[in-house]
């Protein structure tokens, strides 16, 4: 049994203390010991599981393992923090909100033994399971995702294309490795609204168009339209609205790796540094562009 800690306690945090308490029969996650949860507030018991301080989870024995559950923003230093105690991490996406960070924090990884898996549960849903079935083998010509949702803390998530992230995650998966064009970022700091455009390209120099929108009142969801050869899909499939089940399968990768069934394998160590990659370029350009971003 691997002794592991939950850091941080919002709604991921909290599925994850659910997970592990209640695992699958004859699931990797089986393997799995709850030693107890970290978090900044003072909140008692959670399931039956103990609050305990960063200070006991990096120092004992008992923890061999942490899941950091943490706003974008502190999920470097934690990693460090994690991986310098010589525990296991597992870190929800974006693993850094930088690529040289991620790349140093991989690295730290290696050199102390330790795995470091960064939840994609974007790549898990049914959703796109079946959307991925449906642009398999289909010659694309130009694209476009479109994400909307309500306002968020730029402070604590980082720029557009660090909190959005699974959705470039999309992409790359889609339809491989894609070079960054150009972007703009509009702002309404009053009004807690944001969009950004970006504009990418194929290897084979087709346009896609990913763009993030955040205000008051905008519904969540995505609209494609992803024009091939052969037909056009302007709509993702429609799947049941059951989300059930998707950190419980992040948690047996998660836990497949520590066991070692199945180490961070190289193309996807490579995925998520080039969509961290991708990242970095579209927020330079923006920062380096005034005139396509307004209050920033």
């Amino acid at each position: 049994m691997l002794g592991v800690v939950v850091v941080g306690i919002g709604m991921a945090g909290r599925v994850r203390i659910r997970d592990l308490l209640n695992p699958l029969p004859n699931s990797p996650t089986e393997n799995l010991k709850p030693i107890g949860y970290v978090s900044r507030r003072t909140l008692g018991k959670i399931e039956h599981l103990d609050q305990i301080t960063l200070d006991e989870a990096l120092h004992s024995d008992q923890v061999q393992a942490a899941i950091i559950c943490l706003e974008n923003s502190f999920h470097e230093e934690y990693i460090r923090k994690f991986l310098n105690a010589g525990k296991h991490v597992c870190v929800e996406y974006p693993m850094a909100l930088s690529v040289a960070a991620a790349c140093e924090l991989w690295d730290l990884a290696d050199a102390k033994g330790k795995i470091l898996h960064v939840e994609h549960i974007e790549l898990l849903t049914a959703e796109y399971n079946l959307l991925k079935q449906k642009v398999s083998g289909k010659e694309l010509m130009e694209g476009t995702l479109h994400f909307t949702g309500g306002p968020l803390d730029r402070q604590r998530n980082g720029f557009p294309a660090f909190s959005g992230i699974a959705r470039l995650t999309w992409l790359i998966d889609l339809f491989g490795e894609l070079t960054f064009k150009s972007a703009t970022l509009s702002e309404d700091l009053k009004q807690q609204y944001w969009k950004m455009t970006a504009h990418l390209c194929t290897k084979d120099n087709r346009a896609l168009t990913w763009i993030e929108e955040r205000g008051p009142g905008l519904r969540r969801g995505k609209q494609i339209n992803f024009q091939f050869k052969s037909d056009i899909l302007d709509h993702l499939p429609e799947v049941p609205n059951n989300h059930g089940g998707l950190f419980m399968k992040d948690l047996n990768l998660f836990v497949q790796k520590l066991v070692g069934q199945n180490l961070t394998d190289t193309p996807e160590r490579k995925r998520i540094l080039h969509c961290l990659g991708l990242a970095d370029e579209i927020k330079a350009f923006c920062e380096q562009s005034p005139s396509s971003c307004h209050d920033y």
